[in-house]
């Protein structure tokens, strides 16, 4: 958090050992490990990371557990992870492993009771509802789940409003259409879902350069995710882990 003010979170991909980085949640490409990442956003003095295992749902995975312990034994911030979490007892094993918050997708529309369960015994702020949206043929924003596979019917307001109420402490709002393609945050959709919501709302998609972290905080989020503008760098966006500096961020965010 910057001040008492938004905050700004790279969100990073696994699959398998690797850390990969997509595009539209498709074309998964190598970027590097996760731990060397981790140890790299620790000099930048990053607040807090998420890390989305994507391909533990898809394939029926459990979560990774000892990768994520890892990750959360040499990371300085908090860690929230998502990805392949279906029972209260994974989730409860990853806090054991020092993760602080679960983010929940695909569980959050098959299995909504989990959110609460979750939430009553470890509190509200350690679930994240993970709502992934997706714009139909008639350009109406639609909530996915499965990795962007499969359709749920929810209007993503209407399953924000039902996440909130099942206690979810935040919900991390990710625009699949927007995911890596540098075009900025879809500030329509984080508008509407910040504005339906009590708790905070997560933007995340589409983060091309700084200004854009802004656009999503001007829309009503609270905090701003991004994967490839903290992966790459320059206009070949070769892989370099990267963050901007406490007073680059208080400049941009006005804090």
């Amino acid at each position: 958090m910057i001040g008492n003010s938004a905050r700004i979170i790279p969100c990073l991909l696994l699959r398998g050992e690797g850390l990969v980085k997509t595009v539209k949640f498709r074309n998964a490409k190598y970027v590097g490990d996760p731990i060397n990442a981790v140890r790299l956003f620790n000099d930048l003095e990053v607040d807090e990371l998420i890390f989305l295992d994507i391909e533990a749902t898809t394939k029926g995975r459990e979560p990774p557990f000892e990768r994520i312990a890892e990750i959360a034994g040499e990371a300085f911030m908090p860690i929230c992870y998502g990805g392949g979490v279906t029972s209260f007892d994974q989730a409860a094993r990853l806090f054991k492993s020092g993760v602080e918050k679960v983010a929940l997708t695909t569980a959050l529309v098959d299995n909504p009771g989990l959110v609460r369960e979750i939430a009553d015994t470890f509190g509200e702020q350690a679930v994240v509802a993970g709502i992934d949206v997706k714009k139909d043929w008639l350009g109406k924003s639609r909530a996915m789940v499965r990795g962007g596979g499969r359709k749920t019917g929810y209007d993503p307001v209407a399953l924000a409003k039902r996440a909130a109420d099942l206690g979810a402490g935040e919900i991390l709002l990710t625009a699949i259409d927007r995911e890596g393609t540098y075009q900025g945050y879809d500030l329509e959709l984080v508008k509407a879902v910040s504005a339906a919501v009590p708790i905070p709302v997560i933007a995340c998609g589409g983060a091309g350069e700084l200004p854009h972290l802004r656009q999503a905080i001007d829309a009503g989020a609270s905090a701003a995710a991004a994967g490839s503008l903290f992966i790459y760098k320059g206009p070949h966006r070769a892989v370099l882990v990267n963050y901007p500096r406490r007073a680059r961020l208080r400049e941009l965010l006005g804090a």
